[in-house]
């Protein structure tokens, strides 16, 4: 057999592809490597050298895998085992970890319910011995003004002038006995004091609870017709902007605040249990909290002013400093950090508003009131923007 025939030709000269073409990457033949060739100027080699080459990568390309073969088998056989064994070891003993936490947040839960229920019980005796002794002693001061009563009508009736004025002395003494018996007066001895059923550990708990399982619910969107002409609200009416300048475009009306930057939530509650959360990272002057509708809308006065009338509780922010503030009245937060995120929690049966920090879990303030009226999410904000998380 000729060389010619050894193997494919050259479709252009008939000749066998015997060079290898470097720059074209390709089998050629001798005329096309050749002067006159169309691979004139490439980088030309010898088709069994190439082949060579081919011949080395691949041993070396099998070695490789060989020993990435036998890595991977010592890995399954060696490594995977004891990652198994130690995935199993590390879930028990994570799974223990969860038990021993939770039954020591149970013990915990189980002591404070006793403490505190021992602490009701106790004020209701309390009151109730209170009260008890009050009717012991009212029933006296009645039997004994009963009694006084009963003499000097006896004296009236019975006694003729002269004897009346040789008895004054003891009318004037029965009269003054009378008088040191003094009408009842509200005593708060005799209620029933709620606080003996607040804790510390069960806000912390319960507010937690609340949280994890209602936060979100709420669809808590600004209204439009209340904004300020300092805010600008965003379209999903979730996010407020201040701006320095009054917007000349905003219509007034009756409900919007013409001077503060306040706005007032399109929903309002009237009992039950609400959360609702703020993004307060990027202001650091801002209020959040609940109002009256009855809160006033015109003027620059304290009356329409969040935190500084009877028709709002909020909690604000201003630079640094933090305070719950209600009808004038503003209690400064010791804070130590400022919270990127806001909870408010409405309680309208236990007549409670909490201030929350998701991140960290922490009650920041509790206040509990006798709130009247439906009562509206309320926001003011005077730098940059918050808004209310969906």
């Amino acid at each position: 057999m000729s060389e010619d025939s050894a193997g494919p030709l050259c479709p252009e000269h008939g000749q066998a592809l015997s060079w290898f073409c470097c720059s074209e990457r390709r089998p050629v033949c001798a005329a096309c490597a050749g002067l006159g060739g169309r691979c004139r100027g490439h980088r030309i080699r010898r088709a069994e050298q190439r082949a060579e080459e081919l011949r080395n990568k691949i041993v070396d390309q099998c070695e490789r895998l060989q020993l990435q073969s036998a890595s991977i088998s010592k890995y399954v056989a060696e490594v995977l085992p004891g990652k198994n064994q130690r995935a199993v070891s590390t879930a028990s003993a994570a799974r223990e970890l969860v038990l021993q936490r939770l039954s020591l947040v149970r013990s915990l839960c189980d002591t404070e319910e006793q403490r505190l229920l021992e602490q009701v019980h106790g004020e209701e005796e309390r009151a109730h011995q209170s009260i008890l002794t009050q009717r012991v002693h009212w029933a006296e001061a009645l039997q004994k003004l009963d009694t006084i009563r009963t003499g000097l009508v006896d004296m009236l009736t019975s006694m003729d002038d002269l004897q009346l004025i040789q008895n004054e002395q003891e009318i004037f003494e029965r009269s003054e006995e009378a008088e040191g018996i003094l009408d009842p007066q509200e005593s708060k001895k005799l209620n029933f004091n709620e606080k003996c059923a607040r804790s510390l550990l069960l806000t912390q708990l319960w507010a937690t609870a609340v949280f994890g399982s209602l936060s979100g619910t709420e669809d808590v969107r600004i209204d439009e017709r209340t904004v300020s002409p300092f805010l600008q609200l965003s379209d999903d009416q979730r996010t407020l902007t201040f701006n320095a300048k009054k917007s000349k475009s905003c219509v007034d009306g009756p409900e919007r605040f013409d001077h503060w930057p306040n706005a007032l939530s399109a929903t309002s509650f009237e009992a039950g249990l609400h959360t609702w959360t703020v993004n307060v990272q990027n202001s650091c002057a801002y209020k959040v909290g609940v109002a009256v509708s009855q809160l006033p809308r015109k003027g620059s006065g304290s009356d329409s002013r969040l935190g500084h009338n009877a028709f709002s509780w909020v909690f604000s922010r201003y630079d640094q400093e933090f305070c719950f503030s209600h009808d004038g009245q503003h209690e400064p937060l010791a804070l130590l950090r400022c919270p990127a995120q806001l909870g408010v929690l409405l309680d309208l049966q236990a007549q409670e508003l909490l201030f929350y920090e998701p991140a960290s879990g922490t009650v920041l303030h509790t206040h509990h009131t006798s709130f009247y009226g439906p009562l509206f999410p309320v926001f003011a904000v005077a730098d940059q923007t918050i808004s209310i998380v969906q």
